[in-house]
């Protein structure tokens, strides 16, 4: 019987990362399939096969959890095909089991490449593109009713079929151009790569952005919403609590809420980088912030808010889940308000930068403050902003409540 193991080979110098690839021995004949993981010696357990995972490095933890569910993936289809062939023949060869392994690769189509990708994405600690990919495959695949899509069947006629179903549906025409420029930008990167020759298939397709309903709420709702009485309502008042934390930060979006840590703190500087666009941010710490941190027990956990509560579970859910959670709750609590729109942890961004506006404040501050790259006319003649016009436009509107 045939048998497949994973191996690591050292690179020439000591310092350097080594290869991960997959050896097969059938009759004593050893074969390699290469692959493109790199590891380094010391995250090799080289007695017992299997990477050294630690946590003390967050970046590496996480490459090497993604190395080793691939890897594992992968061994458990080699393992498949080589049963395949023993049920079709009695006498294969090991190279019989290399080509078969490469052809099932070849006739992966789009979502197999597309799945490919958001693992080498999850390797280089591109969070916020995974999640936008992974929706947009995950709808399509939905609509497709099967888990592989050839490449040949991704044209024109299709994504215009697709697009009509979702308007069907009632989807948002930005929703719609979300969902096929995510696709689209997959499709590019196989043409790159020549797994498809390039078909243009979203070139019927609705790609651009609308302008979004009004989704800002003036200070007086703000005010309404900070002073309503929740105390028999714990979850509203949680929901509320993060509404507010994220308009006391100048907006910040609920993914970077929900990733800040205690260590971001430091000598009454809240310091962060937006997960959107990598920019760090630096924002002085206020009472109302303080007020909010102290309600709840972190004790346990390294993150600065009760969003990521439990270590042994997948963080990216936990932020998901929690998401769905405060605007649920929050909805209900604009509803109670009798608001004219669905209110949300994104309105506190939206709300944060109008009433800044109201207040006269720069644009060009506004911008800076919110994290904003769009601003690209103020970025070329503005190298940057002294922190304390940001304060300060911030402490003008927190003084206002």
């Amino acid at each position: 019987m045939a048998t497949v193991k994973v191996k690591f080979r050292p690179s020439s110098v000591a310092t350097k990362e080594g290869t991960l690839f997959y050896q097969v021995i059938h009759q004593r004949i050893v074969r390699q399939i290469p692959t493109h993981w790199k590891i380094y010696p010391s995250e090799w357990d080289k007695h017992s096969s299997k990477l050294v995972i630690s946590v003390k490095n967050e970046n590496r933890y996480d490459y090497l959890k993604t190395i080793d569910g691939k890897i594992k993936r992968e061994i458990d289809k080699i393992k498949r095909l080589i049963v395949h062939l023993g049920l079709e023949k009695e006498i294969y060869t090991a190279d019989e089991i290399v080509n078969l392994y490469y052809s099932t690769i070849s006739l992966k189509g789009f979502c197999f490449f597309a799945q490919e990708l958001i693992d080498e994405l999850k390797v280089l600690g591109k969070r916020r593109i995974i999640e936008t990919y992974r929706s947009s495959l995950n709808r399509l695949v939905h609509y497709w009713g099967e888990e592989e899509i050839p490449f040949e069947k991704i044209d024109s006629n299709l994504m215009v079929s697709y697009e009509s179903y979702l308007k069907q549906r009632g989807v948002s025409p930005n929703t719609i151009s979300f969902y096929m420029r995510n696709l689209r930008a997959i499709y590019n990167r196989a043409v790159v790569k020549g797994l498809t020759p390039q078909r243009f298939p979203f070139k019927q397709v609705y790609t651009g952005i609308d302008k979004t309903v009004k989704r800002a709420i003036p200070l007086k709702i703000i005010r309404k919403i900070r002073d309503m009485d929740l105390g028999l309502f714990p979850i509203m008042d949680y929901a509320r609590d993060i509404f507010m934390f994220s308009f006391y930060t100048r907006g910040m979006s609920f993914i970077d809420m929900a990733f800040l840590k205690k260590k971001d703190l430091k000598r009454g500087i809240l310091s962060y980088r937006r997960r959107k666009t990598n920019q760090q941010l630096f924002i002085k710490w206020e009472k109302p912030m303080q007020e909010i941190i102290n309600k709840y027990d972190t004790s346990n956990t390294p993150y600065l808010l009760p969003i990521i509560t439990d270590m042994e579970k997948d963080e990216i859910q936990q932020y998901k889940s929690a998401l769905h959670l405060v605007n649920n709750k929050l909805k209900e609590i604009g509803k109670q308000l009798k608001l004219n729109i669905p209110l949300t942890t994104y309105v506190s961004r939206h709300g944060w930068a109008s009433i800044a506006k109201s207040k006269n404040i720069a644009i060009s501050v506004i911008s800076e403050a919110m994290g904003h790259d769009s601003e690209k006319t103020t970025r070329i003649y503005l190298a940057s902003l002294d922190a304390t016009m940001i304060d300060k436009a911030n402490r003008i509107i927190l003084k206002s409540l």
